[in-house]
């Protein structure tokens, strides 16, 4: 994407936010038109694919802070510009140029955004091309969004991207995050002859799971255990990404809260014939289930339980360690 196309695109229209609304906002706002316009959702709809891709593009500047910073500064500037005969207006994009230009007054600009298409551009439509000479510029960097379902980040995938009408075939590593970016280079905007093209920038988006979330290259999860199995001891089934279970032994008197780790069940490694090697871990979190509703036998058993154990007061560490 280059500074011509931030001039030319009101990214915060595209999502339908204020100028200076929050990460937040333009998140939940992204999320919201990229359901909406998303191709699987509108099959044959060219206006609706245009959409989602503009919808892509505006969310991938505006959710960068760099970007953003940038983005809102070249759009100041241009929206600031005045040109009159004689004289200098205060403020204006004449001030700039004489500062690069060596005026009096005017403090030295420059502006590149990944190659061609920065302000050597748009300084020499201004003035016909007269006296600004260059050399071959590089292509310009683009951006592009993908939206991942859980299992595949977890994977890997391959997937298909429509870039300014060309299909590129981008692999995404196995346990990307969300909000990662991942460069693919020489697959942006073409160069002038001679010069390299510029690179895509491919931003994604890792739709939640029902059960299992990411930590680096290991998988996390939360299974609920019965008070005589923490109290007690046991060994229980535990469901996997692969759709398996493994068996996992819960120690006596294991606390809620209590992370136990299976090696080797979490994100696969890199090599496809072994991808047990390098693998990450399965992360499993015990969160011991009280119970809403007792019989009357189930009552008295913890009644006697209660009893029995009326000794050890649970809350003494907690207290000594408050006085300190």
């Amino acid at each position: 994407m280059t500074g011509q196309d931030w001039l030319e695109k009101d990214f915060y229209a595209v999502l339908g936010v204020s100028k200076d609304a929050d990460a937040t906002t333009i998140k939940k706002a992204y999320r919201k038109l990229a359901r909406e316009k998303h191709p699987d959702h509108n099959p044959g709809d060219a206006k609706a694919e245009a959409e989602f891709k503009n919808v892509g593009e505006a969310y991938a500047v505006l959710s960068d802070p760099e970007q953003r910073q940038q983005y809102d500064q070249i759009r100041a500037m241009a929206g600031g510009a005045r040109f009159t005969a004689g004289g200098r207006g205060a403020g204006g994009f004449e001030d700039v140029l004489g500062g690069m230009f060596g005026g009096g007054g005017g403090s030295r600009v420059r502006y590149s955004q990944g190659g061609a298409g920065g302000f050597e551009d748009i300084l020499g439509g201004m003035f016909g091309g007269g006296g600004f000479q260059r050399g071959p510029q590089p292509g310009a960097d683009l951006s592009a969004v993908v939206e991942l379902p859980f299992r595949q980040a977890v994977e890997g995938s391959t997937v298909s991207l429509q870039v300014e009408g060309r299909t590129v075939n981008a692999r995404i590593p196995a346990g990307v995050r969300d909000g990662q970016k991942i460069r693919l280079r020489g697959k942006g905007r073409p160069g002038d002859p001679g010069a390299p093209a510029g690179d895509l920038v491919v931003t994604v988006r890792v739709q939640p799971h029902p059960v299992f979330a990411l930590d680096g290259r290991n998988l996390k999860l939360t299974v609920p255990v019965a008070f005589d199995e923490a109290a007690l001891g046991a060994t229980i089934d535990v469901p996997t990404l692969g759709g398996d279970t493994v068996r996992v032994k819960v120690p006596a008197g294991t606390p809620s809260g209590r992370t136990l780790r299976v090696k080797g069940r979490g994100v696969p490694g890199k090599d496809a014939a072994n991808p047990t090697k390098d693998a990450g871990d399965l992360l499993v979190t015990v969160q011991v289930v009280v119970p809403q509703r007792l019989s009357d036998a189930a009552r008295e058993a913890v009644q006697a339980f209660g009893i029995a154990t009326s000794g050890e007061d649970v809350r003494a560490e907690l207290m000594s360690r408050s006085r300190r």
